[in-house]
């Protein structure tokens, strides 16, 4: 097993750290402005949004070479969006009903599982750990 040293492991976690605030501004910022933008019945920004928020994901999951990076930059996005969702006593509402909403909360979660998923794995595949594959001869 590979020993890291403690300057390797603080880095590691502050790239965590900031990936993980990296997904919080992008649930305020994206909840904020999700409805901005429309053409006619499609919401672009929602749609953008959903775009963005695959491409950090994923990047974050290719950069950091596991699909922790991923994780952690949904982990961000999800404990922001969540709340936003929720209805208050005095009628107020962040991300409400309708195209815009629909379009940015649960295509933004179809794009953190597409990203996790296509992140790649730092072990290598849990499917495949203990198969050591035959060589057809």
């Amino acid at each position: 097993m590979e020993q890291r040293s403690q300057a390797e492991s603080a880095l590691g976690g502050a790239a965590y750290g900031m990936l993980f605030v990296l997904g919080v501004v992008m649930g305020v910022v994206g909840g904020f402005t999700h409805p901005v933008w429309q053409t006619g019945p499609f919401p672009g920004a929602a749609a953008a949004w959903v775009l963005a928020l695959f491409a950090v994901c994923f990047g974050a999951g290719r950069l950091m070479r596991a699909k922790l990076g991923a994780m952690v930059t949904a982990l961000g996005w999800l404990l922001v969006t969540m709340p936003f969702t929720l209805e208050l006593r005095v009628g107020d509402l962040v991300i409400a009903q309708g195209a815009p909403g629909y379009v940015y909360l649960y295509g933004g979660l179809a794009a953190l599982v597409v990203a996790y998923l296509m992140s790649p794995s730092s072990g290598g595949s849990w499917l495949l750990r203990g198969y050591t594959p035959k060589n057809p001869t």
